[in-house]
C-alpha cells in the first residue's frame, strides 16, 4: 500500500477545517495559501491574510505563502485567518 496511513484512514480522506473571518470552512487537502484563504474569505488578497494562533498571536501571511494544516476539529487545532 502507497498511501501514509494515519489511524486507519488514508491521508486523502481525512477531513481538515479552517476558520477564515469567523466561519468554519471543510478542507480537503493538508495545505492552503494566502490566496485560497482570501478567496474562500471573499477578499481581494491585496487587502493581506492574518494568521491567529490557538494563543491569540497575529501574523501576517505574505502573498504565495502555504500553510500546513493538522486534520481534525479539536478545540485549539483549528487554523484562523481574518482580512489582514
Amino acid at each position: 500500500m502507497n498511501s501514509e496511513v494515519t489511524g486507519n484512514k488514508p491521508n486523502k480522506e481525512l477531513k481538515y477545517f479552517v476558520v477564515i473571518e469567523g466561519e468554519e470552512i471543510p478542507w480537503e487537502d493538508n495545505t492552503i495559501t494566502t490566496e485560497e484563504i482570501a478567496e474562500r474569505g471573499g477578499w481581494d488578497v491585496s487587502q493581506g491574510v492574518i494568521e491567529v494562533d490557538q494563543h491569540n498571536n497575529e501574523r501576517t501571511l505574505s502573498p504565495g505563502e502555504i500553510v500546513e494544516i493538522k486534520p481534525g476539529h479539536g478545540f485549539g487545532k483549528k487554523h484562523k485567518w481574518k482580512r489582514g
